[in-house]
């Protein structure tokens, strides 16, 4: 199975960085990147060092519902780039020493019980596959073990699937 990484949707991204407010009512929190491990959800990289950037609450759902989660993310304050999903899993979640939780989701966007766990890096593409495998899950979300963060999604490449 060839998956397709994506992170926090472009429109959405632009609105944070003109001031919309996040998902708890609140503008976005400026900051300055000390250059050591500020991911950015949109480029899937990290703000560089001196670099401004948005701290925000994202709940990476289309509507509220129980099970829509909600968490801290960071955000380049000046456009980046979208992350190309056609690049694989990204170097920075390749590299982690971090823990990360997949867990699956169904179209209903509701958590698709008995797929949560808890991975490491070198497990993350073969878990996700897994997960992907079963015909009630949509898509996957991969969230920080420790602090809760969204990190990126994750679909099923289709055929003929392009940017």
């Amino acid at each position: 199975m060839t998956l397709r990484y994506s992170g926090m949707p472009t429109e959405l991204a632009a609105a944070y960085r003109a001031g919309a407010a996040d998902a708890n009512g609140q503008v976005p929190e400026r900051r300055i990147s000390d250059g050591d491990g500020v991911p950015c959800r949109h480029c899937l990289g990290y703000v560089e060092k001196d670099a401004e950037y948005l701290v925000l609450a994202y709940r990476p759902f289309p509507a509220l519902q129980p099970y829509a989660e909600l968490g801290p993310v960071f955000l380049h304050a000046r456009d980046c780039p979208a992350y190309d999903p056609e690049q694989g899993l990204p170097p920075r979640n390749r590299r982690s020493a971090s823990q990360q939780i997949l867990r699956g989701y169904g179209d209903d966007d509701r958590i698709v019980y008995g797929t949560g766990i808890v991975v490491s890096a070198a497990s993350i593409e073969r878990e996700a596959a897994a997960i992907l495998e079963r015909p009630e899950v949509a898509y996957v979300h991969m969230r920080s073990a420790t602090n809760n963060c969204w990190t990126l999604r994750i679909d099923r490449a289709e055929a003929g699937w392009s940017v």
